[in-house]
């Protein structure tokens, strides 16, 4: 069973640890500890923020951590709690998968309490830190196996009340791309247990890579202020977008594209350009065969390209490409 000395509902800012046991074979009392930061202070929404679902993904676990540590509780209207590297071991070793248990954070709901340390993190999540939530936002990136066009994102919910909340949200993060999305690798997801729990979700893709510039940075750390002024729990005034975003949607599965066979990955296309049906998206080179003619890519479906492979060496079935539509704010609000 999970264990922090910290109280949710003590005013003023407290950091510590999300104590999570691991029993290994040189710590038999062991615990992973895993650090949050809670800032209270009056009335007003409960923001939950996360960063490092996967380990390989450090925009969002600098960003949280900078305002963790630059945050005095005069600025917060209601409480916030910070968890920048929520899946701490593979934040540590630099993984998307937990060196621990070889488990996706992001594919680890509803948990077990009693379960691996990944079970375990999500399990608390879902009984302790979405009830006491009105926002959830969890800052993704590609990591090591994409990269994105830097973009806020969401899914489609049912219920339209809540859609308009995480629509709002999403625009005020203020990135150029918003990128509509579908799961296609699996259930369990963070965001879904969220919404499923009625919060307002905010989440992101800003970029990918080990490489991250100083733009993509600014763009993480100025965007999650914006939103959590836009949610009220941060004192200061929203910035407004200076220009409409592009809206994008990938619902299909055909819209994420894979690759036929193994070998290296060649894009042709620059991140966020328009793509036309049948166009060539890129090509795979067959490594052990330089003799042949490369696998040619090609887009089944109109859009911009939001996604690419970040690695060049490529196997059978991995991503290489993401086409996203251009859709229009009807769409996605009554669509």
């Amino acid at each position: 069973m999970i264990h922090t000395a910290l109280d949710f509902d003590k005013p003023g800012k407290q950091q510590g640890f999300l104590q999570v046991p691991y029993s290994h074979n040189l710590g038999g009392w062991a615990n992973v500890m895993v650090p949050i930061t809670i800032v209270t202070r009056g009335k007003g929404p409960t923001v939950l923020v996360l960063g490092g679902n996967h380990g390989d993904e450090y925009q969002g676990q600098i960003a949280i951590m900078k305002l963790a540590r630059e945050l005095e509780a005069e600025k917060v209207s209601g409480r916030l709690i910070l968890i920048p590297s929520l899946n701490f071991p593979a934040a540590r070793t630099s993984t998307r998968l937990s060196p621990l248990d070889g488990m996706n954070m992001n594919r680890a709901f509803p948990g077990d309490a009693e379960g691996p340390v990944t079970s375990q993190i999500a399990h608390y999540l879902r009984t302790v830190l979405f009830p006491l939530s009105d926002a959830v936002i969890d800052i993704h990136s590609g990591g090591r196996s994409m990269e994105f066009v830097p973009c806020s994102h969401m899914h489609l919910v049912p219920d339209r009340e809540q859609r308009r909340r995480m629509y709002d949200a999403m625009l005020a993060w203020g990135t150029d791309f918003c990128f509509i999305y579908a799961d296609i690798a699996g259930s369990g997801l963070l965001p879904v247990e969220a919404e499923n729990q009625g919060k307002t979700v905010v989440t992101t893709e800003l970029g990918g890579g080990e490489c991250i510039p100083a733009s993509v940075h600014r763009i993480a750390q100025s965007g999650l202020r914006n939103v959590l002024a836009h949610l009220g729990v941060l004192k200061g005034r929203v910035t407004p977008r200076e220009k409409p975003p592009i809206l994008t949607q990938a619902l299909n599965r055909e819209d994420y594209i894979l690759a036929p066979e193994s070998g290296i990955f060649e894009i042709a296309l620059d991140l966020g350009a328009k793509v036309k049906k049948g166009q060539t998206v890129g090509w795979i080179h067959h490594l052990e065969r330089p003799d042949r003619a490369p696998e040619q890519i090609v887009a089944a479906s109109s859009g911009h390209l939001i996604t690419m492979r970040a690695p060049c060496l490529t196997q059978q079935g991995d991503g290489v490409a993401v086409i996203a539509k251009q859709v229009s704010e009807r769409d996605v609000l009554r669509g």
